[in-house]
């Protein structure tokens, strides 16, 4: 058990698997629950990885909890329908029948709900036997979007529970939703706030996909008791002995309960509510997969097995994929997939973003490289696009680039055919010191061809420079697969040993 009641202020940490749910005296003190609410959030693979989490031993977590008997509200922050290997294929409609399994209660969509554009997610919402929170999403005249709730009240354990949803309020920039309206998550909190204590809500819990300024935002208005949050993908509970701030991890690896203890005193304008809260964290490690959803997971890999297990090439060097990586630094296997974009179109440079690169692992020289490898590190279904445009805006879009280099956002560059001198230290717009292309200094008034993905030529991750490039407006441009050219520029160099080279300098 974590133990952070005692903070004076709001704490967030992350939390060591030492601290996973455990038995002795302080575990022994902690008081019944009168509710429980289970959290997870930011899962995209359908199984496990070296026996820690996946969707079967999520539903595990899931029956052991409810089997307590205790009143649980099981809730799911968002970010399931992609980036998964087999939603490359199928758009999600797999994490929907696997989400239908473990049943959340609450279930607000993250950005990467709308990768496959607004009619699919409409689709998959239609799919859904699971309730959609989302106080902050609107269609495009300002109405509610059908199957979409913004908030209700759960009465568990006799204690009314105001619960809303809030998705992440840029998700227009980061995906493809669309003309569905994002508002202003503090503005709509205020308002479900309002009513659903309204309502009669005794204790009100926020289920979000936000960023982390956005949740340390939440906890600091005081509006909520319980901050249920996805995205950043930390193992993190904060507790101030006002506001409960939780986030489990990503992938189901760990699953996080937390028991309230509640006190009802006295009735109608009398009544006053306290409650208490202990925290257990559920390392996926330690339960047996649930047969029933492990027997459609191995269905879909099966499948999966006959398209994917081919060859592409073999490795010489080492590559890491891990998000933290990508999105902070140039790596490997960043230089391998822009030298196969740039290969692919003749393009003299080509930039793409760190965090569409999703593997999220590390490969060692010798190691074989697959279809499905390829695959996993780029399952959005990008294609490769060229555009046109000055040396001006090739500075602009580095600087975008590395303009939330704190956040590890995932417009972080890889690039092909640049070497660009980064300094971290000095303000967002003016951290690119200087930049070489061909080995000459670049050239504002030039015009450079610019190969890079879809989703960025569209202004995604802020490269709103790059539609600059594309004669006549239309940004629907023809474009083979990226994945498809990485795939076939493996196979020319058949000993894949692309290095870091310092194309990215970091001061």
């Amino acid at each position: 058990m974590v133990d952070v009641t005692r903070r004076k202020a709001f704490g967030l940490f992350a939390v060591p698997a030492a601290m996973a749910a455990g038995t002795g005296p302080v575990a022994a003190q902690a008081p019944k629950p009168t509710v429980t609410l289970l959290l997870v959030n930011d899962i995209y693979k359908m199984s496990d990885d070296r026996g820690r989490g996946g969707f079967a031993r999520l539903a595990a977590i899931v029956k052991e909890e409810r089997a307590k008997g205790t009143p649980m509200l099981f809730c799911h922050a968002g970010d399931t329908l992609s980036p998964s290997l087999m939603s490359g294929f199928d758009q999600g409609a797999h994490i929907v029948e696997l989400t239908n399994l473990v049943k959340p209660d609450v279930f607000v969509p993250g950005n990467h709900e709308f990768d496959f554009g607004k009619e699919t997610y409409a689709k998959r919402v239609s799919e859904a036997k699971f309730p959609v929170f989302a106080a902050n999403m609107r269609d495009a005249a300002g109405n509610k979007l059908p199957g979409h709730e913004d908030g209700r009240i759960f009465e568990l354990g006799g204690v009314k529970i105001g619960v809303l949803g809030l998705a992440l309020e840029n998700t227009a920039q980061i995906s493809q939703p669309g003309d569905i309206k994002f508002l202003p998550v503090m503005d709509t909190l205020r308002s479900q706030v309002r009513e659903l204590k309204g309502q009669g809500a005794d204790i009100i819990v926020a289920v979000t996909h936000t960023d982390r300024a956005v949740d340390n935002a939440i906890v600091q208005s005081r509006l909520v008791d319980v901050l249920l949050t996805g995205h950043d993908h930390d193992l993190a509970i904060g507790f101030d002995g006002k506001t409960v701030m939780v986030e489990s991890n990503e992938e189901g690896n760990y699953v996080t309960a937390i028991d309230l203890a509640i006190q009802v005193r006295g009735e109608g304008a009398q009544r006053q509510v306290t409650w208490t809260p202990t925290f257990r964290v559920n390392d996926s490690r330690a339960v047996t997969p649930d047969p029933e959803t492990l027997a459609v997971v191995k269905k879909y890999e099966a499948e999966l097995s006959k398209e994917l297990d081919v060859d592409v090439g073999a490795l010489a060097v080492d590559f890491d994929s891990r998000t933290a990586t990508v999105r902070s630094q140039e790596t490997a296997i960043g230089n391998f997939i822009a030298d196969a974009m740039r290969e692919a179109t003749g393009a003299q440079i080509a930039i793409t973003n760190g965090g569409g690169i999703r593997g999220n692992k590390q490969y060692t020289a010798g190691q074989k490289l697959t279809r499905r490898d390829i695959l996993t590190e780029l399952p959005f279904g990008n294609r490769t696009v060229v555009t046109s445009i000055t040396g001006k805006d090739v500075k602009a879009a580095l600087e975008n680039g590395v303009s939330q280099f704190e956040q590890r956002a995932g417009r972080f560059p890889q690039v092909s055919g640049i070497v660009a001198t980064i300094d971290p230290k000095q303000p967002a717009g003016s951290r690119v010191v200087s930049v070489t292309i061909g080995g000459e200094p670049i050239d504002d008034a030039k015009t450079y061809t610019v190969a890079t993905n879809d989703f960025m030529l569209k202004g995604g991750d802020g490269y709103t420079m790059f539609a600059k490039g594309v004669k006549g407006g239309d940004l629907d441009v023809a474009g083979k697969l990226m994945a498809s050219d990485v795939m076939v520029y493996a196979r020319k160099l058949g000993q894949v040993a692309t290095k870091t080279e310092g194309r990215i300098v970091l001061r």
